[in-house]
């Protein structure tokens, strides 16, 4: 009984994470739902909202730098 026990588990040891790779490899099992969620999670009016977030930031941070430039060079003058 031991014998045919442990060829049992080394038979599920190997199958196993092959199975699993497998299944998660079946791209058009899982598409519809990945693609539901994305639309869920960045809609457009949000991402739209972002990108103006961060087009505000880039500006905020490129007038401090040359805010910053312009001191440091009238300091030195």
């Amino acid at each position: 009984m031991g014998v045919k026990l442990e060829i049992f588990r080394m038979i599920l040891y190997l199958t196993f994470p092959v199975a699993m790779f497998w299944v998660s490899n079946q791209a058009e099992w899982f598409e519809g739902y990945v693609i539901q969620r994305k639309r869920e999670l960045w809609t457009p009016e949000k991402d739209g909202f972002q990108l103006q977030e961060i087009e505000e930031f880039k500006e905020r941070v490129r007038k401090r730098r040359e805010e910053k430039l312009l001191r440091d060079a009238q300091q030195k003058s």
